[in-house]
């Protein structure tokens, strides 16, 4: 992917929990949790708005013709 390898993640790791301390870990694995939820309910939310419109404009071509 980026070229991290677990020794790389490790390191990555211990920076964030000397930085952040243990305690902070947990929220911040839950709001990053939550932020990659939302995001992938709205590019699903997204898709489906606009499938309907690709389909009501199809229906207008054909039908014009």
């Amino acid at each position: 992917m980026f070229g991290l390898g677990m020794p790389e993640l490790i390191v990555i790791f211990l920076i964030v929990l000397v930085v952040f301390g243990a305690g902070k870990l947990p929220q911040i694995g839950e709001g990053l949790g939550k932020g990659i939820k939302n995001f992938k309910k709205s590019i699903k939310e997204e898709e489906a708005a606009d499938k309907p419109e690709d389909r009501g404009e199809l229906e207008d071509r054909k039908s014009s013709d």
